[in-house]
């Protein structure tokens, strides 16, 4: 039933407002993590929800954190198994969705059924074997360690999404690819890839974001300094009597600064294919 004229501006200022406090919500806690930041200690406990004054204003605590020589380390950690695990959910999600949808073989809807369980069953419930495994393979306090749990991890969600969009590659352009005799891993790469472009920025940011927060598997997988993540390292900080919230504060703000860069590369791409899931 669609409503009358004189509704849709009630509507539509309901659903803005909807929107607009669902923001407020989502970035407060963001906003407040960067905003004590520049405060000082006496700051961040007297009015941690003020902004910085000329009294409370410091940054002590990025000083402190750009000057340990570990959190750079650290940095380049996440960094590294961040975008390896990204590189590899992408490029495997986007071959498992293309053989879904394009080949037609026995077991095929096992498979799909297979890898939506992935979807449902949180991977740390199986924490304990896949250490056990890590064991036997010596990939403990490794970064390849964390690169492939995180793989497994990104996997059924990139296969759920891309599988969609994959259906919508134009199947003409298909068939008169393989009439000039071209292979399939060409028209894979160069054909299905570029079409959905947007719909692997989507997964890439999706994926991302969980991968560089998590603190579980680099605590449990990868506890040694030299491997630490970010999200570990800055358990550094925190001490059992006494927490330096100015560096806590700081270095996660500085954490953000990757998540902020990719999402505003990819920002057209991840609306494209946001808008054209929702058309489908």
């Amino acid at each position: 039933m669609q409503s009358s004229p004189a509704t849709r501006p009630l509507n539509a200022a309901l659903v803005h407002g909807v929107l607009a406090t669902y923001t407020v919500i989502a970035l407060f806690p963001i906003v407040l993590v960067i905003v004590n930041a520049f405060k000082n200690r006496m700051g961040i406990f007297k009015s941690p929800l003020a902004p910085p004054t000329t009294e409370t204003f410091s940054v002590e605590g990025f000083s402190k954190v750009l000057e340990n020589a570990s959190f750079g380390l650290f940095f380049g950690n996440s960094l590294i198994v961040t975008v390896a695990s990204m590189a590899l959910i992408v490029l495997f999600g986007a071959m498992a969705a293309w053989a879904l949808t394009e080949y037609n073989f026995p077991g095929r809807r096992f498979l799909a059924l297979f890898l939506a369980f992935g979807i449902m069953i949180p991977i740390k419930l199986g924490t304990v074997s896949i250490l056990e495994l890590m064991v036997s393979l010596d990939l403990v306090n490794t970064r390849t360690a964390l690169v492939l749990v995180y793989t497994a991890m990104g996997l059924p969600v990139a296969v759920l999404i891309l599988s969609e969009f994959m259906q919508q590659v134009p199947k003409e352009l298909k068939e008169a690819a393989r009439c000039d005799g071209v292979s399939e891993y060409r028209i894979f790469f160069q054909i299905a890839l570029p079409l959905v472009r947007p719909a692997l920025a989507t997964v890439a940011v999706f994926v991302m974001i969980p991968i560089w927060n998590d603190l579980w598997f680099p605590l449990i997988l990868a506890p040694a300094e030299d491997v630490q993540t970010v999200t570990l390292g800055v358990q550094q900080f925190v001490g059992q009597y006494v927490t330096d919230w100015n560096s806590v504060l700081a270095a996660l703000s500085l954490a953000v600064v990757p998540v902020l860069i990719l999402y505003m590369l990819c920002a057209r791409q991840i609306i494209r294919g946001l808008t054209s899931g929702a058309v489908k």
